[in-house]
């Protein structure tokens, strides 16, 4: 039996940037951490020849190409397995929240798979797959940036190439920033969740208006890092968080009238900035602010659910194998 962690992540800015149609024509960049909330997938031997795989609901097939779910299918495709496989998943948070959960998925059942047949993949290797399968194979109109974090984990400034080169760069800030900075992050989980593919569909029919708003957001991605930087400037990085996110809601499907209430009531309590998560639409919301805000705009927001979290540094994991 194999059991894989891989985490769920936040990303703070140029989301959007890591999609084929903005970096073939300048380079992407995104900032984006993981955080300590996981996906858990599961995969043992079956006693027999069937397929069997658990997620909200359960299929039980005589042969891989059966499965319904896309990226199981495609995943056992991919590496050429066809019968006598069972397959659990579990998360720490819904899907389609802004997470970045089916990248998130997707990394932990290769890695799962992978590891079921002794072999031993690389990030590298784990997230160029997982685009194949999401992007090449199942044609979902999404970006690159969640495969790359799950697999890498850590807070990473990531950059997407013409040449479809994928640079990770970690974060190497002095000590106590990233905790003084995590200090600061609220998620609020707006309780509507959405399709990001539909999103970004939308996003991407005509990326000559598109473009200048996805530039101006990897501009922002490299201007909060070097808040980060040696003498960290945090109250910078909240207001370029602010910042972000009204360049982010021009963008059509992003917001709506309920997350901007939200919003406008968080700044109001004391919050600096924050963004919506994920493509849009809904999902978590993340908030910057100060430690003596907190109670304040916690209390205006409620009852949002407030989700606690840290800042994870490592990326999918074996971590049990038998």
């Amino acid at each position: 039996m194999i059991l894989t962690r891989t985490p769920f992540r936040i990303s703070f800015s140029g989301g959007g940037t890591d999609l084929s149609v903005f970096y073939a024509i300048e380079p992407g960049v995104v900032l984006v951490t993981t955080i300590d909330k996981y996906i858990y997938i599961m995969v043992n031997r079956r006693f027999d020849r069937s397929m069997r795989v658990s997620y909200s609901r359960t299929e039980i097939v005589e042969h891989a190409s059966q499965i319904e779910h896309p990226i199981v299918r495609e995943a056992l495709a991919l590496l050429g397995i066809e019968h006598g496989l069972e397959i659990i998943s579990m998360g720490d948070v819904p899907a389609q929240t802004g997470l970045g959960s089916s990248g998130s998925f997707t990394v932990g059942l290769l890695h799962a798979l992978h590891a079921f047949r002794g072999e031993h993949p690389s990030a590298a290797q784990l997230a160029a797959e997982a685009c194949v399968i999401e992007i090449d194979r199942l044609r979902e109109p999404i970006g690159k940036q969640d495969q790359y974090i799950a697999a890498y984990g850590g807070f990473q400034r990531i950059q997407f190439n013409a040449d479809e080169r994928v640079d990770v760069e970690p974060l190497a800030c002095a000590p106590g920033t990233l905790q003084a900075l995590n200090d600061r992050l609220l998620l609020c989980f707006t309780g509507i969740t959405r399709s990001a593919s539909e999103v970004l569909i939308e996003q991407q029919r005509d990326m000559s208006v598109t473009a200048p708003q996805l530039a101006a957001l990897a501009d922002i991605a490299e201007r909060m890092r070097a808040a980060l930087l040696g003498t960290p400037r945090l109250d910078a990085f909240g207001a370029l968080l602010h910042e972000s996110w009204m360049v982010k809601r021009r963008l059509s499907g992003v917001t709506s009238e309920a997350i901007d209430r939200w919003y406008d009531r968080a700044r109001q309590a004391g919050a600096i900035g924050g963004k919506l998560l994920g493509a849009g639409g809904g999902g978590f919301l993340l908030l910057f602010v100060e430690p003596d805000a907190r109670d304040a705009v916690i209390s205006t927001l409620a009852p949002l659910q407030m989700l606690p979290f840290r800042f994870a540094p490592g990326g999918s994991t074996v971590i049990y194998a038998e």
